[in-house]
């Protein structure tokens, strides 16, 4: 089963966004993505409905950030993506009256719930700044020479 890596990759396009001395193309983001900028604009879209970013059309257009990095959090980026479901594993319902059914779905929706609650919270606790810091940080280590691979 494929993985809904819309997150990550959003949060990859904001990063350099944030770096960027003018605004991104559709285009420029495809390229950056693998993906074709039809799928980028769709994207973006939930991104601009939250406020988060903003497009200009034309010969100078493209896509900006339109906040403040701190006040985002990496939960708020998920939500705007769509929040697209955490986990690919679940529970069954095909016997609901089936004793073994209900205590596997009892176990499982239990750790399932308290996984999801843990993650949704620690996203919740990481603003766009303190990622965009992280990046930095490891940029200014690969320019140096430390945590260049060997």
């Amino acid at each position: 089963m494929r993985q809904d890596s819309r997150l990550s990759r959003m949060l990859h396009v904001l990063l350099h966004m944030a770096r960027m001395e003018g605004p991104a193309t559709s285009d420029t983001i495809a390229v950056m993505l693998g993906t074709n900028p039809v799928v980028v604009r769709r994207t973006m879209a939930g991104l601009r409905k939250a406020g988060y970013v903003r497009s200009e059309k034309g010969h100078r257009g493209g896509w900006t950030i339109a906040c403040d990095l701190g006040a985002v959090s990496l939960l708020d980026i998920h939500r705007a993506v769509g929040g697209p479901r955490l986990f690919a594993i679940g529970t069954e319902a095909d016997h609901p009256d089936c004793a073994v059914e209900r205590a596997v779905n009892t176990a499982l929706g239990g750790a399932l719930r308290d996984a999801e609650a843990l993650l949704l919270k620690r996203l919740g606790a990481i603003s766009l700044a303190e990622l965009a810091a992280a990046f930095d940080a490891r940029i200014r280590d690969v320019t140096t020479g430390a945590g260049m691979c060997s």
